[in-house]
């Protein structure tokens, strides 16, 4: 099989691809403005998304990640969640004071976000996936980061405990019901 994928920044693919190699079996080859690649169906398809993340800003480690089937890989269009003609304030609510509010969702969701022109791109477990967008779609609606980082935050509080519940902790039965319900 063979695709081609139209990239804006060819250079930083080029310099991607020995570590793409490295971890696939797909061969490359270069254009003006698209990259070419040869493999596996199913490879073919985990590089395409490699470097299209790449080449919307992402490190060539995190864009890796995505060869492990429980990642994804999503854009958010900032532009499909507002009516705000000023799109550089909602990139600035996205990015936050020195790229706090980005950072805490990283930190709250164990995503990987970049911001690029009027897009948000967000690799992360897709188990964490939609948790991940409604956080950034809320801030870009215009809700307030406090209440953002607080819904990621129960729905993590509730995943612990979901996860807590099967196992046997060898807790006395009322310090269970204290501190699990």
């Amino acid at each position: 099989m063979v695709r081609t994928i139209n990239v804006e920044n060819i250079r930083k693919v080029k310099k991607a691809v020995p570590k793409i190699e490295a971890k696939t079996k797909i061969r490359f080859s270069f254009g003006s403005g698209f990259v070419i690649i040869r493999g596996k169906e199913l490879e073919e398809f985990l590089v395409e998304k490699i470097v299209t993340a790449i080449d919307f800003g992402f490190e060539v480690e995190d864009a890796l990640l995505l060869l492990d089937a429980d990642y994804s890989f999503e854009v958010i269009g900032i532009k499909e969640h507002t009516r705000r003609k000023n799109l550089h304030d909602v990139r600035s609510r996205i990015i936050g004071r020195d790229g706090k509010a980005l950072n805490t969702i990283e930190n709250l969701t164990g995503a990987i976000l970049a911001v690029k022109d009027n897009k948000v791109g967000v690799i992360c477990e897709a188990s964490n996936l939609e948790e991940v967008n409604q956080a950034v779609e809320s801030i870009i609606r215009g809700a307030k980061h406090g209440n953002a980082f607080a819904s990621l935050e129960r729905k993590n509080r509730s995943k612990r405990r979901g996860r807590l519940r099967g196992e046997d902790l060898g807790l006395k039965e009322e310090i269970k019901k204290k501190f699990l319900n």
